[in-house]
């Protein structure tokens, strides 16, 4: 039995509606099941307005552009965390600062934001990693304290909440991810959530090449011209169509990924004792059961585990490799302090296989042959 990492899958009606779709007419952005979804998004998060992208990515790059990110600003944020969320930031001409993170959530460590702050400083990043809200109501309040911007790099945390708030809504803005590896999916593609109304009409601008063409669609203005800096940050028809088909389906892809979750948590709970670390879920925090790991003693068992898994067809990959390391965030970026957490995590962690239709006999022989060899490891 092969059983990858992760397999992307058909949950509703996402062939009929790309059917639709090409039968409406239009399969450049901003139709009728890119409405649909901006509809949707709103009200499942409560945010004021959500934009479609053709990215995670993109909406993160949207997001520096909004907050006019430029030459020397600086913008705090894990290293521990995939590349678009400092190179949003570098390709502005910002300065991504790295603090290290929390060894139980592996989220931003957010006692150590404050002195990471300088009189560069505009905004915070933060990851919420494995579906686990970061700290958001202390990062709040160091934000309000020091005049700054929270932005949720929430490619992982689609559905998860915080006391009770979705993720995606409780910062000045989001970036959601619809990439095949996400627990909601579209290939590729990505949204932009904005909490209150004040970016709202500069990033329509934006997202739409730097032109007012929305506007002119609202009949707002007689013509469109170019207006401001953007780019084409807006998916096609077909993306925005299969995307809808699986927000109709979100419990139930979420109910089933939480039955995976929960039967590798029960199953793998009494390694705890031999020293390998998993999941921690704060109890103001429901998760989305994005993705289940296991921290490995050091980074010698965890590439052995890796392998003998991928020899019986187990495909349970390692994760970031830390951007403060990495050519790239040392020539665009700086460190605040010593990274130890991250650097520690990087070495030891590892993924299981999850994913909806995976099936309870798969999940059950990945929980088998780890225990296995963790034992003849270990």
């Amino acid at each position: 039995m092969k059983i990858p990492f992760n397999l992307p899958s058909i949950a509703g009606k996402e062939i009929e509606h790309i059917k639709n779709a090409i039968e409406r007419g239009q399969l450049a952005g901003d139709g009728h099941y890119s409405r649909q979804c901006h509809a949707w998004l709103k009200e499942f998060t409560g945010v004021h307005a959500s934009l479609l992208t053709h990215s995670c990515t993109a909406a993160l790059e949207m997001a520096s552009i909004l907050l006019d990110i430029g030459p020397g600003d600086e913008v705090i944020m894990p290293s521990f965390t995939f590349v678009s969320t400092a190179s949003a930031v570098a390709l502005r001409g910002g300065v991504p600062v790295f603090v290290d993170i929390r060894p139980d959530t592996l989220n931003l460590d957010e006692t150590l934001i404050a002195d990471a702050i300088t009189p560069r400083t505009r905004a915070i990043s933060v990851v919420h990693y494995a579906g686990v809200v970061a700290e958001m109501d202390a990062i709040g309040a160091i934000a309000r304290q020091h005049d700054l911007a929270v932005i949720e790099d929430a490619a992982h945390a689609f559905g998860s909440k915080y006391h009770g708030r979705a993720a995606g809504s409780i910062g000045d803005m989001a970036a959601f991810s619809f990439h095949e590896t996400k627990n909601i999916i579209a290939g590729e593609g990505g949204a932009l959530l904005l909490r209150d109304a004040t970016y709202n009409e500069r990033a329509e601008i934006i997202r739409d090449k730097g032109t007012n063409r929305q506007k002119f669609f609202r009949g707002q203005v007689d013509k469109y011209t170019w207006v401001d800096i953007g780019s084409s940050y807006l998916p096609g028809e077909l993306i925005a169509a299969f995307l809808f088909g699986q927000l109709e389906q979100v419990h139930r892809i979420q109910n089933e990924r939480m039955g995976y979750w929960t039967r590798y948590d029960k199953a793998l709970h009494g390694y705890r004792s031999q020293g390998i670390g998993l999941p921690n879920i704060p109890s103001h925090c429901t998760h989305n059961a994005h993705l289940y790991y296991a921290l490995m003693p050091d980074c010698e068992t965890r590439q052995e585990m890796i392998r003998r898994l991928q020899l019986e067809e187990i495909f349970a990959p390692f994760h970031y490799v830390p951007l403060h390391t990495a050519p790239a965030g040392r020539r665009f970026g700086r460190a605040a302090s010593d990274l130890a957490v991250t650097d520690a995590i990087a070495q030891r962690l590892l993924r299981l296989p999850l994913y909806p239709g995976m099936g309870n006999d798969a999940v059950d022989r990945v929980i088998e042959r780890f225990g296995r060899h963790l034992e003849d490891i270990l």
